[in-house]
């Protein structure tokens, strides 16, 4: 199989920690960065080999600067800026992945999750452009699309409202070994999870049909928002 490089931001929970574990077999290298030095340390110790740690806040520039400076030629995961940052480094690899792990409703803006939607709809883009800007490289770039997922960041309202609508959510580890897998198949993007991927496909065709059917859910959506927020 493929040995990797890698730069693992958001790696102390969450996905991020799942996926620091299922691809520490498969690097030679792996930097995990993050803000809080403890989880950190949790996520190297599941890891099951050493890997190398960065306490950075990518918002900041100097948190960005901080990650480059700890890198040599990778394969790198990484936001926007990062990206930017790191991009004359990939481009002289072998062969290089940026994956950015982005979410269903970057494809489908959803009631409730505005900010979080566009947020993803905006990272979605910046992906699809800088694949093409890069089609005649080394770097191939892909998408990343989870749906719910059981992280912390999901506060009891929004799992209280996933039940009432039997929305399924996936458990970190499985979605990190899925993005695995997606290094071994290259891809434009992979959405997960049906029946969210095939909604997802019918709002970019039909965005009415889904107006319809998401309205039926707003009471629901307004009830748990109003009980205790969502993300």
């Amino acid at each position: 199989m493929t040995r990797y490089r890698a730069i693992l931001t958001g790696a102390s929970g969450g996905i991020g920690r799942a996926l620091a574990a299922a691809l520490a077999p498969h690097c030679d290298d792996l930097l995990l960065v993050g803000r809080d030095p403890a989880r950190l340390a949790e996520a190297v110790a599941e890891c099951g080999k050493p890997a190398r740690v960065l306490i950075a806040d990518l918002a900041t520039a100097a948190g960005r600067d901080a990650v480059a400076a700890h890198a040599l030629n990778p394969n790198a995961l990484a936001p926007m800026q990062l990206t930017r940052r790191m991009l004359p480094l990939l481009e002289r690899a072998p062969q290089a992945w940026i994956v950015n792990v982005g979410s269903i409703f970057g494809y489908l803006g959803y009631p409730g999750h505005a900010a979080y939607s566009a947020s993803k709809f905006a990272l979605r883009g910046f992906t699809e452009a800088l694949r093409r800007e890069l089609a005649e490289g080394r770097v191939r770039v892909l998408y990343f699309a989870p749906r719910a997922t059981r992280t912390p960041m999901n506060g009891k309202a929004l799992c209280a409202l996933n039940a009432e609508l039997g929305v399924a959510m996936d458990e970190p580890a499985a979605v990190a070994a899925e993005l695995v897998r997606a290094l071994a198949r290259p891809g434009r993007e992979r959405l997960l999870g049906l029946p969210e991927r095939l909604f997802a496909r019918i709002n970019q065709l039909l965005p009415g049909l889904v107006d319809c059917a998401l309205r039926r859910q707003l009471p629901a959506i307004r009830r748990h928002s109003t009980e205790g927020g969502s993300r």
